[in-house]
């Protein structure tokens, strides 16, 4: 994995801030984006920054996302992988009572956000017979009463499937990441037994680690149910 470059969403804190840890430890360079300008360039001072490259984006404005690539072409001169993590959380209430604001956010996010990455990305992503990973979700394989956010993830999973499809043949690999409850800022109240992000890290790297001829199509990870 020396020298590949891996593209992260989402990367200033929890899953996307873990994967980029374990990332530089297996001698990836990076290039970091999210919202979060001050996270992003500590994350980048305790990296190294001569090997990351920090862009601060709304994953909904394509042309932030083309500007990132871009700079990451000219850095690293090329992408190997792109993992498209970031995403938001719902409002309670279900169907009838969730702010409908908040609704059209995270639509925008979970979904649009990562069909923006893609398109982005793909060009270059093709050159190096790339990796492309989503964060799924446990709640993107399941009922969830009243969940928009379950249902996004449900689309998160069919974008997956739908661009292994497009991509076949070509050499590229496309996985599912899909956790269930993590301990992360995005939960107000995890329970106790929830996973932490490295455990989503390292089913990321361990995507990542396969030869060439291994496809790791999807990681559903679920925490071990408590001892009675």
């Amino acid at each position: 994995m020396q020298n590949r470059v891996l593209m992260i969403t989402g990367a200033s804190s929890g899953i996307g801030a873990a994967t980029a840890r374990a990332a530089s430890r297996e001698g990836y360079k990076l290039i970091l984006a999210a919202r979060s300008t001050d996270k992003l360039t500590a994350l980048a001072q305790e990296l190294g920054p001569e090997n990351v490259l920090t862009c601060a984006l709304d994953v909904t404005n394509m042309a932030q996302q083309q500007a990132m690539v871009d700079q990451a072409l000219e850095k690293f001169g090329r992408i190997d992988a792109v993992f498209a993590n970031a995403g938001r959380g719902g409002s309670p209430g279900g169907f009838s009572s969730a702010d409908h604001d908040a609704w059209r956010d995270m639509i925008l996010t979970n979904i649009y956000g990562v069909g923006l990455t893609l398109q982005a990305c793909l060009p270059a992503l093709k050159r190096s017979k790339g990796h492309v990973l989503l964060t799924g979700s446990s709640a993107g394989r399941t009922t969830i009463p009243g969940s928009m956010y379950s249902a996004t993830k449900w689309a998160v999973t069919g974008i997956g499937y739908n661009l292994r499809e497009e991509l076949r043949g070509t050499g590229m690999r496309v996985t599912l990441i899909e956790p269930g409850m993590v301990d992360t800022p995005f939960f107000d109240n995890p329970p106790e037994h929830a996973l932490v992000d490295r455990d989503i890290a390292n089913a990321v790297i361990y995507a990542l680690s396969q030869p060439a001829h291994v496809d790791v199509n999807e990681i559903l990870i679920r925490p071990t149910p408590p001892t009675d």
